[in-house]
């Protein structure tokens, strides 16, 4: 493997034997990629492949002699970029390990572009539940309310997002009072 490597052109190579605690010695090195050697994958040494893809998220390459379905999931499960059964053999390593990255890479961009989705969404309701707000106790038309929120947000130089959430906030503060709830100072 690491002929292989060094052929293609890597020189920063470094070896972690197995009885080491491999993951403090991976964080430590910060390696762009991790590259696994494993005869038969045991579901202990999956475990540490996924504190290792936890800890770094980093492109990972398993090459393994023996596997089943079972393995072949976990592996997955553990961010695995390429799971490889057999196929050590010194030209093939380079073009595995760079196919290991990009579906690393393809696979972050994915990740990032969900998160990005989760946080407008997160964002869209808390500014319906602000709208919602200001039609019940304002009575604004829906375009009115929204309005508002994006003129208070221009004028104070924050998101409407922000103002969104400070509204919400507001008014639970004022319904619990109001309410007599925990909390109160009355």
């Amino acid at each position: 493997m690491e002929d292989g490597l060094r052929e293609a052109g890597v020189r920063d190579i470094v070896r972690i034997a197995a009885d080491r605690p491999f993951v403090a010695e991976l964080e430590r090195q910060s390696p762009d990629v991790v590259i696994f050697d494993l005869g038969s994958p045991s579901r202990d040494i999956l475990e540490e492949v996924l504190a290792v893809s936890r800890a770094l998220a980093r492109p990972i390459a398993m090459f393994v002699d023996t596997s089943d379905d079972e393995m072949i999931g976990a592996a997955i499960e553990a961010g695995v970029s390429a799971y490889v059964v057999d196929g050590l053999k010194k030209e093939r390593v380079k073009p595995i390990v760079d196919l290991a990255v990009r579906r690393f890479n393809a696979f972050a961009a994915v990740q990032k572009e969900l998160e990005q989705v989760k946080a407008a969404l997160a964002e869209r309701r808390i500014i319906d539940r602000a709208k919602l707000y200001l039609i019940s106790t304002r009575k604004l038309t829906e375009a009115n309310a929204y309005a508002l929120l994006r003129g208070t947000a221009m004028r104070q130089g924050k998101r409407i997002a922000e103002i969104a959430q400070a509204l919400v906030t507001a008014a639970e503060l004022l319904e619990s009072k109001l309410e007599g709830k925990p909390g109160d100072d009355r």
